[in-house]
């Protein structure tokens, strides 16, 4: 009998003993099977969620993510998740930066697992091709006129360096840093000799440092920052006097037009008399003006 219950202590302790060695098995860090982004090309229009795939049979008790600019430390931000599935979104940087980035994982054990990745802002080349002169205003005060651009093209086209230019001799304005025209978007230049209208757009609207007349034969031409012509306006032609001096085209004479000059429909069509609507749509269509140069 004592025999058996000796075997039988043995027995129990030697179970006792395995299952502390298969705890501390068990005991170590998680897993972060996958880190992705989203998108995985990012431009410098694009907040980036960075996602972890997480797995382990400790809990997760903290989950962060750390990211650096160009070599720059910028924060650290915690991840939202629970289970194996953790996110956090990195702000939209610069063209051209350099992002470095840590996911850090702790669990209840307090064993941290860190997987470091990268990626670099890279945008599109802007195209050039898609932007047009879509709505031109002459009449009323000088910061009542204005003249719109939109662009036909599904990516933001930066518009630094793009110069619009007045009667083929004074450039008028020219694109800065930051002004862009997003895909299918308006871009609206409010205010002539340099005085300043509402509804501009940009970080810090500027107006046109010329006038713009509805009376005159005129010529807006815009160019790219490579000095291509890629859209223009054209009232009449050039008289013996120059532009702005012209009494009449085709036999027409250049009444004053107290609507706008619109491509009809947006972005494709001729430019026709129509109703106002500064950074929205123009109307499909409109009356026909024999004194622009289509």
């Amino acid at each position: 009998m004592k025999t058996i219950k000796l075997a039988f202590a043995l027995i129990i302790a030697t179970l006792a003993m395995t299952a502390c060695v298969e705890d501390k098995v068990y005991e170590g860090p998680n897993t972060i099977e996958a880190v992705s982004i989203n998108p995985d090309a990012p431009t410098s229009f694009d907040d980036v969620v960075v996602t972890a795939k997480v797995s382990g049979l400790l809990d997760v008790t903290k989950a962060v993510l750390r990211y650096s600019v160009n070599g720059d430390f910028v924060e650290e931000l915690d991840m939202d998740g629970n289970g194996n599935t953790y996110t956090a979104t990195i702000p939209a940087q610069e063209d051209g930066d350099k992002v470095n980035y840590a996911v850090i994982i702790t669990n209840e054990a307090g064993y941290t697992s860190t997987v470091e990745k990268e990626y670099t802002v890279g945008d599109k080349p802007s195209d050039f091709t898609k932007l047009v002169i879509n709505e031109v205003y002459g009449a009323g005060k000088d910061n009542e006129k204005y003249l719109e651009l939109y662009n036909n093209g599904d990516d933001p086209i930066k518009l630094q360096g793009v110069v619009i230019r007045k009667d083929e001799a004074d450039d008028v304005w020219v694109g800065e840093a930051g002004e862009i025209i997003m895909g299918h978007g308006y871009f609206c230049i409010v205010g002539a000799k340099n005085t300043l209208g509402e509804g501009g757009s940009g970080p810090n609207p500027r107006p046109m440092t010329k006038g713009l007349s509805a009376k005159k034969n005129v010529l807006m031409e815009v160019y790219d920052p490579n000095g291509n012509l890629v859209t223009k306006f054209q009232r009449g032609i050039k008289g013996d006097e120059g532009w702005g001096n012209g009494s009449s085209y085709n036999g027409l004479s250049y009444t004053e037009n107290k609507q706008t000059w619109s491509r009809c429909p947006n972005g494709i069509g001729q430019f026709m008399i129509a109703d106002k609507t500064l950074g929205a749509k123009n109307p499909d269509t409109g009356t026909e003006d024999a004194t622009i140069v289509q």
